[in-house]
């Protein structure tokens, strides 16, 4: 067998902790409009007590990722997965903090859809909204307040070097992920963002890293280990998959409103929508049909329930909300 030595001619296999090889899932519903993550809480960090992902070790008793990965949530939190992808392979050295002593441990991370239920199971845990941990992402009711001490933190990030090429290259990143020098908002560069914020040192999990921290309020609430930068992939997946795909489906309840159905797909994406423009595309896109039942509240007028239409999956190779990128508010 061949060894492999890293740069300072140690075996790469001693830097890998063969018992550190995890799962993690971010599981996502759609409450009364809002994006919701479910949230455990994490002991032995430097902050204490912490919100992370519900998360286990694989054993041998799991056949498979996925099959592990369902029984961890389970007895975690009691809530019984549905739809379920594999979302990145995250194997960053000390992303676990002071117990990795310099090792690389690896997660597997799984977004999963679902329906809140009240949570329970041998860990304490909560449904969160999203945008807790990461503000800046949601432009439903304008400009968000974060991105005002966000951005100034990092223009002087970004001019704070003497070399002209790094700070081109600064300047470059912001206007791709920022949308800062003219550049324009994608609202699907969630991770690219946070990895950004990151670099410059502008949030806690950045502990080590040169630059001045934001404050709490602009920058949200830390997770445990990495897992922020779990959810932000999930968040950038998620946005970019409801564009092709109907998986916003998984979040609604058999039968809904249209009205239901944009703010469900307003939250997942951070952006308001014009409503006669939504409503005709999902009649276009043929993904919903009537049913004979109305609302029933107590205000306003009856509106008619709709479910999804499943044939809608072998007429046409990526129905899905094809929704233009997210302008930025000035």
């Amino acid at each position: 067998m061949t060894t492999v030595k890293d740069t300072q001619g140690r075996d790469t296999a001693s830097l890998v902790n063969p018992s550190a090889v995890g799962l993690v899932a971010v599981i996502v519903a759609a409450t009364d409009g809002e994006p919701r993550a479910l949230t455990v809480q994490v002991e032995g960090q430097a902050r204490g007590r912490s919100d992370g992902l519900p998360a286990g070790p694989l054993v041998p008793e799991h056949p498979t990722l996925e099959r592990g990965l369902r029984a961890w949530v389970e007895r975690q939190t009691h809530q019984r997965l549905g739809y379920v992808e594999q979302l990145y392979t995250f194997g960053d050295r000390d992303r676990q903090g002071d117990e990795a002593h310099g090792l690389h441990t690896l997660s597997v991370a799984y977004l999963a859809l679902v329906r809140e239920v009240r949570p329970g199971g041998l860990a304490e845990a909560s449904w969160r909204n999203w945008y807790r941990y990461l503000p800046w992402e949601d432009f439903r009711e304008g400009r968000p307040p974060a991105l005002e001490e966000i951005e100034a933190k990092l223009l002087a990030w970004a001019g704070e070097t003497a070399d002209p090429k790094l700070r081109r290259r600064r300047e470059d990143r912001l206007s791709l992920t920022f949308g800062l020098f003219d550049g324009t908002w994608n609202e699907e560069r969630v991770l690219e963002r946070y990895e950004l914020l990151f670099e410059a040192g502008l949030i806690p999990e950045a502990q080590g890293q040169s630059g001045a921290a934001c404050d709490g309020a602009a920058t949200g609430q830390p997770m445990a280990f990495d897992h922020r930068r779990v959810l932000a992939t999930a968040i950038g997946r998620l946005r970019g998959k409801i564009k092709y795909r109907p998986v916003v489906f998984e979040l609604m309840p058999p039968t809904f409103t249209l009205f239901q159905l944009q703010r469900t797909v307003e939250a997942l994406s951070g952006t308001n929508l014009h409503k006669q423009n939504f409503r005709r595309l999902v009649a276009q896109q043929g993904l919903v049909e009537e049913t004979e039942g109305v609302t029933s509240g107590a205000t306003g007028r009856p509106a008619r329930l709709v479910r999804f239409r499943r044939e809608v999956l072998l007429e046409r190779p990526a129905p899905g909300f094809r929704l233009r990128p997210a302008k930025r508010p000035a």
